[in-house]
């Protein structure tokens, strides 16, 4: 197995460590934005355009409640996403067990 088997959109540090965190939940609980933000240390820039990427593929949701300085963004891993760390971490374990 060749690091082609891991998957590209996980592989990146501030996504696994955003997935990684999310998975740690009981599935269909959330995080806030600020929350998430707080914990792994990213701008909200860098926090938004990485939870974009990982929405666009399905592995998380987002839903915002409220308007203006009021609204909250809760942020969920998504069976898709769980299943996608899952196979991440088999195919990580595969490709060290080489070594």
């Amino acid at each position: 197995m060749g690091a082609d088997a891991l998957d590209a959109v996980i592989h990146a540090p501030a996504r696994l460590r955003i997935v990684a965190t999310l998975a740690a939940l009981p599935d269909g609980d959330s995080l806030s934005f600020t929350r998430l933000q707080d914990m792994l240390d990213l701008t909200p820039g860098n926090l938004i355009t990485h939870l974009r990427k990982l929405e666009d593929v399905g592995y998380l949701t987002s839903a915002t409640t409220g308007n203006g300085r009021a609204s909250r963004t809760s942020i969920a891993l998504t069976g898709r996403g769980r299943a996608a760390l899952d196979a991440y971490t088999d195919a990580l374990r595969d490709l060290l067990g080489g070594l």
